[in-house]
């Protein structure tokens, strides 16, 4: 049964210190305020991060051609590695573990692209059928680039959804006929990618056609490939084994990075999450200490309440009154203090939370609170009200009533 009378005197103690209480309640207020703004801003932070990775598979890699940095049985350094289709092949011949690949060929610069009386510029890339699985391309209509189109060379294009609307409209884009850089191409597809809208404002075209009709070589200016089902060692020795298989068909050392480098998407996610990992523990060390420093500061006020009450609380012995019913009022009055203040400061950073979700910044996306850490940051200020006031409480209850009297 609730104490009625406990709880009157209770409030008109806060009632007759209102400066004292809003100063002790402040630093729980700003330990829960600023945790849940920590861990929020670390949510939004990491979400934005993902949020990059979007477009490309996890388990993808990006082989980039360089400039030698050393020299090699004789050969001078600051030689440049060129791939080709032969790169192309001994990937896909050698290492089981690739799922899918692809080589780019990027043709200079935007080209103009005609349908009818439209004349606009979007970017052409040449690429081979496992390009789709790498920027996570969705198609809309028709279909994608097929191995047929490359022994063919076909002159056939899968053009983006902006590229679609900007030329087609609502009309059909399927079978039509349309100009790129002066060759006359017909769309087999329409696509859209989870990449955003610069990602839809592209053209794509097998790369045997690009080579033959831009170029009259078998150049390739980039290779990309997702693994099988790997775990992150086994993606590291992958890409050990695919850097020494091209040291060994371009004549560079197996130590120079610089003639050709891998980039693991699977790798920098991982460093990404060890990251906010560790950022994640740090922002709890650093709420939860914002937390103890005012609770702390409970315990002192309470000390203070206790001290400043002492004549009341041995008058209160002398009537009768059970060190229990002294102890419960003082736990009762920090418990009070604590759980309000850290309501309020829950409140008010799940309001800034808010706030920050409307931020449209793609490396800030999405800052959430979990509902589970919300309710155990409340017991936690529940349970540490209750350490705050035992001490106080205990030294009120042993308070005697006759030297309470005297003082």
């Amino acid at each position: 049964m609730i104490d009625t009378d406990k709880w009157i005197e209770i409030f008109n103690s806060i009632q007759r210190h209102p400066l004292r209480t809003i100063l002790t309640a402040l630093g729980v207020f700003w330990g829960i305020f600023m945790l849940i703004i920590l861990l929020g801003a670390g949510d939004g932070l990491q979400n934005g991060v993902e949020y990059e990775f979007r477009d490309d598979a996890i388990n993808s890699m990006w082989i980039r051609n360089g400039t030698t940095s050393m020299p090699y049985r004789g050969l001078p350094k600051g030689r440049r590695i060129e791939f080709t289709n032969e790169d192309y092949d001994m990937l896909r011949e050698q290492f089981d573990d690739i799922e899918h690949l692809t080589g780019r060929y990027y043709l200079s610069g935007d080209q103009m692209t005609v349908y009818k009386d439209k004349r606009l510029s979007f970017t052409t890339r040449a690429v081979h059928p496992g390009h789709r699985y790498l920027e996570n391309t969705l198609i809309d209509a028709g279909r994608y680039i097929s191995e047929q189109d490359l022994k063919e060379v076909r002159k056939v294009a899968v053009i983006g959804k902006i590229v679609k609307q900007d030329l087609f409209g609502e009309e059909d884009a399927i079978g039509k006929a349309i100009e790129i850089g002066g060759i006359v191409y017909t769309v087999v597809g329409t696509y859209s990618d989870t990449g955003g809208d610069n990602e839809m404002r592209i053209i794509y075209i097998p790369v045997t056609t690009a080579q033959k009709v831009y170029a009259g070589t078998n150049r390739l200016h980039q290779l990309m490939l997702t693994t099988k089902d790997l775990t992150l060692e086994e993606t590291k020795k992958l890409e050990n084994k695919i850097h020494a298989a091209f040291a060994a068909r371009h004549d560079f050392s197996v130590e120079d990075r610089r003639a050709v480098s891998i980039f693991s998407a699977a790798e920098e996610y991982q460093d990404f999450i060890n990251l906010f990992a560790a950022i994640k523990i740090f922002v709890w060390f650093v709420g939860l200490g914002s937390i103890i420093a005012g609770v702390i500061g409970i315990s002192n006020i309470m000390l203070i309440v206790v001290k400043d009450r002492t004549r009341e609380i041995g008058v209160r012995k002398a009537l009768g009154a059970t060190p229990y019913s002294i102890i419960s009022m003082i736990l009762q009055e920090a418990v009070l203090i604590t759980a309000v203040a850290g309501y309020l400061g829950l409140l008010a950073g799940v309001g800034v939370i808010s706030l920050m979700e409307s931020m449209e910044v793609d490396f800030f996306r999405n800052p959430q609170v979990d509902l589970g850490v919300g309710l155990a940051a409340t017991l936690v200020l529940v349970i540490a009200g209750a350490l705050a006031g035992w001490m106080p409480a205990r030294q009120a209850a042993r308070i005697n009533p006759v030297e309470a009297m005297r003082s």
